[in-house]
């Protein structure tokens, strides 16, 4: 069992070169056709006669729309990762590269609309039978953020943070797809949920002091008080 309370899949053999580059051109054929017409234009049959492979073996690959769609994201953020890498966001606090972190993969995003429209679609359709690629989503969002913030061995604290901030983000690209949020009202959500960070730092712990001690500051009014009685 996992920490979720999953049963542990096994593990997948590894693609081949020739799989791989098969299913690279899946992926490439998906995001072609969702950038074009959304998440309709994303047909199986379609997909494989784009990415030239037979039907046949697209679902192999794919068993559904759904689970070709939540791959893409996941290949469309693995291309993120591998820019910010390169182009490393300039912040000086952890909020503020998470921040500029998420607002870059969000203009990105927002230059194929159609694409992304289909993408969030996909994982909110996804039911129980796609949770292995919902979860790799979740870990390259996850990855994303950590690396932004510049931690490797997160604490439980943080973790709960990153959390928070990818809800927050999805919700905000659900949002400004519909047309109920503007590209100004996101950033003010990505910039307020990104403040998390600074809360959750082990520094911060310290300003605050540890669960049940009173801090200073505010001691000395007290015993002040107690003193002119």
């Amino acid at each position: 069992m996992t920490a979720q309370g999953r049963p542990t899949m096994p593990a997948t053999p590894p693609l081949t070169e020739r799989q791989e580059a098969r299913r690279r051109r899946i992926l490439h054929a998906s995001a072609r056709l969702a950038s074009r017409g959304g998440f309709d234009a994303v047909q199986m049959r379609e997909v494989a006669e784009s990415s030239s492979v037979a039907l046949g073996t697209l679902y192999r690959y794919f068993p559904s729309k759904i689970h070709l769609l939540v791959a893409t994201m996941q290949d469309q953020l693995q291309q993120m990762h591998t820019t910010l890498r390169k182009r490393p966001p300039g912040g000086e606090s952890p909020s503020e590269r998470v921040a500029e972190t998420l607002m870059r993969a969000f203009r990105a995003l927002q230059r194929e609309p159609h694409l992304a429209d289909a993408m969030v679609r996909a994982l909110t359709f996804a039911d129980r039978s796609v949770s292995p690629e919902v979860d790799t989503v979740s870990r390259q969002t996850t990855a994303i953020i950590l690396d932004a913030m510049g931690i490797e061995h997160p604490t439980p604290e943080q973790l709960s943070a990153v959390r928070v901030i990818e809800h927050t983000w999805h919700s905000a690209l659900i949002t400004w797809l519909s047309g109920r949020a503007s590209i100004a009202q996101v950033k003010i959500d990505i910039e307020t949920v990104c403040r998390l960070i600074d809360l959750t730092s082990p520094d911060a712990a310290t300003e605050l002091g540890a669960p049940g001690s009173v801090a200073p500051d505010r001691a000395a009014p007290k015993a002040r008080r107690g003193g002119a009685d």
